[in-house]
């Protein structure tokens, strides 16, 4: 082991010795090249001065480009810093040579003309030198099995890019830069004239989108790319509907909203999924209001091995907290997320808890021990034909299980308590939606001191789990049929990216007191939904695939709402945040209520549960068959 670290470092000693040497030679030949322009050719005149004022000039050269690291980066990944390193280095190496000539016997000598040419020569060599080994690797000149690289390029897939963009850029130079790829990029499609006919390193941008049936058949394309992660969800569709006329396979970069550190990578593509259909717009963040509020602070996360908690870990994370707890009830989720944060953040100090918030001693001890200043509460009971056959689990869970988290924080001078809520509150014709109107009420009614309370209320988030896709896909893989309520069902949906983004500004934006919603766009029929996941499927809805309407279930709503009256909407700096100035219960009010709730919830009686609900929350409507 110990052998093999000395050949490791020895390599890279000489392989810098090399780079010196090379750069070296190129000062050598740069300054003959000077003079014998200078003088048109009649340079043996000048071989004493050349002489005597070589290794100075080399010197000076040499020092200030290793300043600039120029010796510390590898050439074959020669990029536009290393030419901007390379160029400053050069301007300044030179100015340094003509003030050392200046000030020494040779200033008579030394011919300023000769300096700058030898400067511009220089700046020529140590470039070209450092853009052939780039090239050399870059298109695998030097294969180690020439018979492999020839089979391997004849077998790549041939690839059409829709959107010569920055996206489109950054995929086709990993691909060029990564001879494993599978892939011949045979050029790009985009809808600006002004890109038509121009070329991406090397790579002809064809036409428009409307011409990929022609272009596909005319460069006998094999697999199309959709690199335009910020496309809207009317451009997305029309794209995929082309994509699908060719019956060639179609991937795609994540959305915006996914890409978080603007990153493209190949690791991203995949297949093109309903988030990409919606189109959703990229979050507008205030960095600096929410870094202000979460950075080098101690966040704790109930039901973090949930979509939301989650993400919502992630996310934080970019902050850089002090210390970030997630708690969940979960074990499985609560490893798997635990592992995945600590892969993807492994300086984050994280910490995993496993408890039930329904057990306020331990809730308690575990704040205790943390002393967390900012809580996230988005552990709940979700699902909402279970609940309405177990509704004193939802009141236990999201009504006392709230109150035991929001005790315990108040307690342990919490600054921020966020509660993450659903449209499904307002104006409730289920248990589930009932009993998280009621934890909103205790999170801005209460009397909580200092800490500041609001909850952030927002709808169906895609793909998260007891969404209603994952089950669509799966009635898809079994050849269906896709099972749909009601024809004219519609709900709101967002990513599950945008959703958490949305929740760290709100929480950064309140006073306390607030219920903040966001804006879920238009609401989308669950039908058309089926459809676009079945033709993405590679099927044609009602004939491949059936759809069938089973009628809605009990506590469910055609349509969900995101305001219930009374409550006086107020717009915000942020344009997908709005914020509600509910009327609050006071404490002597709800108090005796909770009691009553709670006692009939330990009774198990559904009726007397809905009736307890139903004084909480005036105007939620059990259902009556429910």
């Amino acid at each position: 082991m110990q052998n093999a670290g000395w050949k490791l470092r020895g390599k890279i000693y000489f392989n810098r010795w090399a780079m010196v040497g090379m750069d070296a030679l190129v000062v050598f030949l740069s300054y003959l090249g000077a003079y014998w322009l200078r003088f048109e050719g009649a340079i043996v005149n000048y071989g004493t001065l050349i002489n005597a004022t070589y290794l100075p000039l080399l010197a000076i050269k040499l020092i200030f480009f290793y300043i600039f690291g120029m010796y510390r980066g590898m050439w074959r990944y020669t990029s536009m810093r290393d030419l901007q390193s390379i160029l400053l280095a050069n301007i300044i190496a030179s100015s340094a040579n003509l003030t050392w000539f200046f000030f020494t016997e040779r200033a008579m000598t030394v011919y300023r003309s000769v300096v700058i040419l030898d400067g511009l020569l220089t700046l020529l060599g140590v470039t070209g030198i450092r853009l052939a080994v780039r090239i050399i690797f870059q298109y695998h000149i030097l294969e180690e099995n020439p018979v492999e690289a020839i089979f391997r390029r004849r077998t790549r897939k041939r690839l059409l890019i829709i959107g010569a963009g920055d996206s489109g850029e950054k995929v086709l130079r990993e691909m060029h830069d990564n001879k494993n790829l599978a892939y011949e990029v045979v050029g790009f499609l985009d809808d600006n004239p002004a890109k038509h006919r121009r070329l991406i390193h090397g790579v002809p941008i064809l036409g428009a989108t409307a011409d990929l049936g022609r272009i596909i058949h005319q460069k006998n394309a094999e697999e199309i790319l959709i690199a335009v992660p910020s496309a809207s969800s009317r451009e997305m569709r029309r794209v995929v509907e082309l994509c699908e006329q060719t019956g060639l396979p179609c991937r795609t970069l994540p959305g915006i909203g996914e890409l978080i550190d603007g990153s493209v990578h190949i690791s991203s593509i995949r297949n093109v999924s309903y988030e990409d259909l919606m189109g959703r717009e990229a979050v507008r963040l205030d960095m600096d209001r929410i870094g202000k509020s979460l950075a080098g602070r101690r966040i704790l996360v109930t039901g973090a091995g949930g979509s939301i908690g989650s993400e919502l870990c992630r996310q934080l994370a970019r902050f850089q907290p002090e210390l970030l707890v997630m708690l969940d009830r979960t074990e499985n989720n609560l490893f798997h997320v635990e592992m995945e944060m600590r892969r993807l953040f492994p300086d984050l100090n994280l910490r995993a808890e496993l408890a039930d918030i329904q057990k306020g001693a331990k809730i308690y001890a575990i704040f205790q021990e943390v002393q967390p200043q900012v809580v996230f509460h988005a552990a709940a009971f979700k699902h909402v034909p279970l609940m309405e056959l177990h509704p004193w689990e939802a009141v236990n869970n999201n009504v006392f299980g709230t109150a035991n988290v929001i005790r315990a924080a108040a307690n342990c001078n919490v600054a921020r308590f966020v509660n993450v809520s659903t449209d499904k509150a307002v104006r409730p014709t289920n248990v589930m939606g009932a009993t998280k109107r009621v934890a909103e009420l205790l999170t801005v009614s209460q009397d909580h001191g200092s800490m500041r309370c609001m909850a952030v209320r927002f709808g169906n988030v895609v793909g998260s789990e007891g969404s209603v896709i994952p089950l669509f896909k799966k009635q898809i893989e079994r050849g269906g049929p896709v099972t749909v309520t009601h024809p004219e069902v519609t709900r709101f949906f967002m990513t599950i990216p945008e959703a958490a983004q949305l929740i760290l500004q709100a929480a950064a934006m309140g006073e306390g007191g607030e219920i903040f919603i966001l804006k879920m766009g238009n609401p989308i029929r669950i039908v058309d939904l089926a459809r676009d996941l079945i033709r993405l499927s590679g099927y044609e809805p009602d004939e491949e695939i059936e759809i069938r309407f089973t009628g809605l279930r009990p506590g469910e709503k055609l349509y969900e709402e995101l305001i219930t009256e009374g409550e006086g909407i107020i717009s915000t700096e942020h344009e997908k945040i709005l914020v509600l100035r509910a009327q609050t219960i006071q404490p002597d009010e709800i108090n005796p209520q909770l009691r009553a709730l709670r006692h009939s919830a330990f009774r198990r009686n559904p009726l007397l549960i809905k009736d307890r609900l139903k004084d909480l929350v005036p105007d939620y409507q059990p259902d009556p068959t429910g």
